[in-house]
């Protein structure tokens, strides 16, 4: 059975105007910045006339652990949003924009699939309008300025063993995990030990996610740490005066991009934090704009809900006043099978046992999750060669935990394959059912924030971590930042830090070898196991395959 690609629905998909899209969610035409005719930004002076509004439904779109077998988070999201419009409801989809590493190397785009997709497809996962570019280059702005300040005099005794705020880079680079820079003379500066993050892990990526405003930006971007004086003060951004700067530069990308999905439905794309390495989440002034805009808002959030999820919960929601009315588990036939231990190569044949075996995954993030207060549906997004007791099996093991798992086709549908999907979830988030709260409270310890994820999200036996880090969460704490929450960096194939260890797993040690304070976003980042923020290529990367055909058109991206 053959299939159109993704690339191909796209292309061949009949674009509105931005205009007219806009118009669905009452933007004038003077209120939005086009790029080109099929983007937008929307203006600041446009959302602030919205405060005075009612908010909407807010329902977050989540998955299982992913697997190379694929999930379809950002496929549902939208799906759902269209659905959602089919079925007479005004819903707007709020989704982050696509990192140039993982394109590159091997996720593909994050655009969803199917006939289920935003558009313009190849722009959003390549420059898109620029906002990635942006949030790079404010943040290597401030790295310049500390080393520019160290060479012309160092007034503030920064000292040079303690500066923590490393340059970045969107693309997947290995080589850049440890540097040093300065070499070459004394007229190159000081030599110093540093290195690479990519971008979606920079904090002025979370910055600019949490941010509610410009005024806001500018005073996160002042509270950034950059490091520490011999007597061991903080030295921040504003101390380098550094902050205006900043935001001159992250100005423009402080405005939400506005596009559209393939049946001309409204969709916000702003922001990209990678769930396993930063908090996961589209920012919150997209999110908040959209919930003035439409009577259900459909966002997702990174990778598994053990990851995306719970930083949407405890961070996203905390931060920003957000309260969820519903959660979208979603889930495939296919994946349960790899988490039940079969190989891809076999995924297409009909294997029940493993589904079952597999659904203990489904089932540890389903409990998980309502212990968040959310009411929880599960889409099966449907796959081809799913067989009806496969599909059943899936059903079983979801109402045994007294939630409906419903079987969705809008990869081949559109919003016509999730309608009972946007029925169920409509139902769920008007029922008033939802009692969310986050799972810890600002006045627990910094250590026992992590041991509380590890433990109750991750099902860990044992939370470890040298004295050093101990000891650097104490002096925070002393400092006062320890009610921040935390955002834990982990792998995202596993509950545990064993990217191999699928299922749900028990009992098992979650080692901390790092922590590192974001004042300005508002977090503490617990670096657990063998992750790392900067990401290297595969043996294979895709960017091997990418190339303009003769006609001028991207191949081998999606």
């Amino acid at each position: 059975m053959s299939f159109r690609s993704d690339i191909e629905i796209a292309r061949a998909a009949v674009k509105r105007p931005i205009r007219e899209i806009g118009e669905k969610l009452g933007i004038s035409e003077q209120d939005l910045l086009p790029y080109g005719h099929d983007k937008a930004k929307v203006s600041q002076s446009f959302i602030r006339s919205l405060a005075d509004r009612p908010d909407g439904k807010l329902i977050l779109v989540t998955a299982i652990n992913p697997t190379p077998a694929g999930e379809g988070k950002t496929t549902t999201t939208v799906g759902l949003g269209d659905a959602l419009n089919r079925i007479g409801k005004k819903a707007v989809v709020c989704i982050r924009e696509a990192s140039l590493g993982p394109n590159f190397g091997m996720k593909g785009g994050a655009a969803g699939g199917g006939m289920a997709q935003i558009v313009p497809m190849e722009e959003m996962n390549l420059h898109f309008t620029g906002d990635f570019h942006a949030i790079t280059s404010a943040h290597n702005l401030l790295a310049a300025m500390i080393d520019n300040h160290i060479y012309w005099g160092n007034s503030l005794d920064l000292d040079e063993r303690r500066i923590t705020w490393r340059r970045v880079m969107d693309m997947n680079d290995r080589a850049l995990r440890d540097t040093v820079v300065s070499l070459g003379g004394v007229s190159n500066g000081f030599p110093r030990q540093t290195g690479f993050d990519i971008t979606v892990a920079s904090e002025v990526m979370a910055i600019l996610c949490l941010a509610t405003d410009l005024h806001d930006l500018e005073r996160r971007l002042g509270d950034i740490i950059v490091g520490y004086t011999r007597a061991k003060t903080p030295v921040t951004a504003r101390d380098l005066k550094a902050d205006g700067a900043m935001t001159v530069l992250l100005k423009d990308a402080m405005q939400p991009n506005l596009v559209q999905t393939l049946e001309h439905n409204p969709a916000f794309v702003h922001g990209g934090p990678f769930a396993n390495i930063a908090h996961g989440c589209n920012s919150v002034i997209a999110t908040r704009t959209a919930l003035k805009l439409g009577d259900y808002v459909v966002t997702e959030a990174g990778f598994g809900a053990d990851l995306g999820a719970e930083k949407f919960f405890n961070i996203k929601c905390r931060k920003a006043g957000l309260k969820p009315a519903a959660v979208v588990l979603v889930a495939t036939v296919r994946a349960l099978k790899m988490n039940g231990g079969v190989a891809r190569a076999d995924l297409g044949l009909e294997n029940v046992a493993a589904v079952q075996a597999g659904s203990a995954n489904l089932g540890r993030h389903i409990e998980n999750l309502r212990s968040f207060g959310v009411p929880v549906v599960v889409a099966i997004n449907h796959f081809h060669s799913d067989t009806e007791a496969e599909i059943a099996a899936v059903q079983a093991c979801a109402a045994g935990l007294g939630v409906e798992a419903i079987l969705c086709r809008h990869w081949a549908e559109g919003g016509a394959g999730a309608e009972a999907l946007a029925q169920r979830v409509a139902a769920l988030a008007d029922s008033g059912a939802a009692q969310f709260a986050p799972l810890y409270g600002d006045d627990l310890s910094l250590w026992d924030k992590i041991n509380t994820v590890a433990k109750r999200i991750y099902r860990a036996g044992e939370v470890t971590a040298d004295k050093s880090v101990m000891a650097q969460l104490k002096v925070w704490e002393e400092a006062g930042y320890g009610h921040l929450p935390v955002c834990m960096a982990k792998t995202q194939y596993s509950f545990s830090t064993d990217p191999d260890l699928r299922g749900a797993p028990e009992g098992h040690t979650v080692p901390v070898r790092e922590v590192r304070l974001s004042a300005g976003a508002g977090f503490i980042v617990a670096i657990c196991g063998e992750i790392m923020t900067m990401p290297g290529l595969p043996r294979v990367p895709a960017a091997e395959n990418i190339r303009l055909n003769e006609d001028g058109q991207v191949e081998g991206l999606f």
